[in-house]
């Protein structure tokens, strides 16, 4: 393996500018990125050869996503940006909770992590990636600056006591559909610690929708307890009605379509492709790029 200097030094202003929203000390962002003090300040300093190994520059890159050639692909103000965007800020200094569970392909994940890269003390975790108690635990504990090695009690009781700490701070919970059962289960335990000190957003499709309605209905523990603490509602976005829903995907496609085509004439037609195939913002992305 043979990382190039251009992508180290990609990475090191990557880990410099998401320092910038993070608000514990550099030893505890460094726990973030995996490595150790010592090493970030070499890095903070400008050092970039020999300060880590090729696999741990990669991950890091990984995790801040990092690209060599950066897209161009650009952010569109769609209603779905908008509301995620007021909906994020008002988890955060409010340290309240909310589910947004809607449909696939409407920018849910894109938003939130371009969101998320711009406040202070908040964090993305994608639960499709840590499924079982242990990983979504310790993957949390990492991604807020807390040691995620050791027994999984000390990692979880670090985490909460640490989420305590912290100003203001936000979770994102996205894929949240994906959690096993245990791990779910300790959303009641994270949200009751933290309690008026944090706040936390959970995104999901209809799998996460029909996931806690089947754990309520079938009076399985945790749901309704945790879907009560989630403000007792799950925030849906696309409209009902089959007029308004066509609406809504039209402005959705639209705006997205006028902020990464350089043709404007080319936005009507798209939209019209996409509505046709009932596609969302993934087949509209390929349209574009296969110009």
């Amino acid at each position: 393996m043979n990382i190039s200097k251009e992508f180290k030094t990609k990475v090191r202003e990557a880990v410099l500018a998401n320092r910038e929203n993070y608000g514990g000390s550099d030893s505890d962002y460094a726990k973030t990125l995996g490595i150790n003090n010592s090493v970030y300040s070499r890095i903070k300093k400008g050092e970039v050869e020999r300060v880590l190994s090729d696999t741990t520059w990669i991950t890091i890159g990984r995790e801040l996503d990092v690209k060599l050639h950066e897209s161009q692909w650009k952010v569109a103000r769609t209603s779905v940006y908008d509301n995620i965007e007021s909906s994020l800020s008002f988890c955060k200094e409010l340290s309240k909770s909310m589910i947004l569970a809607d449909d696939c392909g409407i920018g849910k994940t894109f938003c939130a992590r371009h969101v998320v890269r711009k406040m202070k003390n908040a964090f993305y975790v994608d639960c499709s990636q840590a499924k079982t108690k242990q990983q979504f635990i310790r993957l949390l504990a990492k991604t807020v600056g807390v040691d995620s090695r050791g027994l999984y009690r000390e990692v979880k009781g670090n985490l909460k006591y640490y989420l305590n700490l912290l100003v203001k701070p936000v979770v994102v919970l996205d894929e949240a559909g994906d959690l096993d059962y245990n791990a779910f289960l300790e959303l009641k335990e994270l949200w009751n610690s933290t309690e008026g000190s944090c706040g936390w957003y959970m995104i999901g499709a209809d799998g996460l929708r029909a996931k806690i309605n089947r754990g309520i209905n079938n009076k399985k523990v945790g749901y309704a307890e945790i879907f009560s603490r989630f403000s007792d509602e799950f925030v849906q976005l696309v409209p009902a009605s089959i007029a308004d829903k066509k609406a809504f995907y039209s402005n959705l496609i639209g705006a997205v379509a006028a902020a990464n085509t350089n043709d404007k004439a080319k936005v009507n037609k798209l939209i019209k492709r996409c509505l046709d195939k009932e596609a969302t913002l993934r087949y509209l992305e390929t349209l574009i790029k296969l110009g």
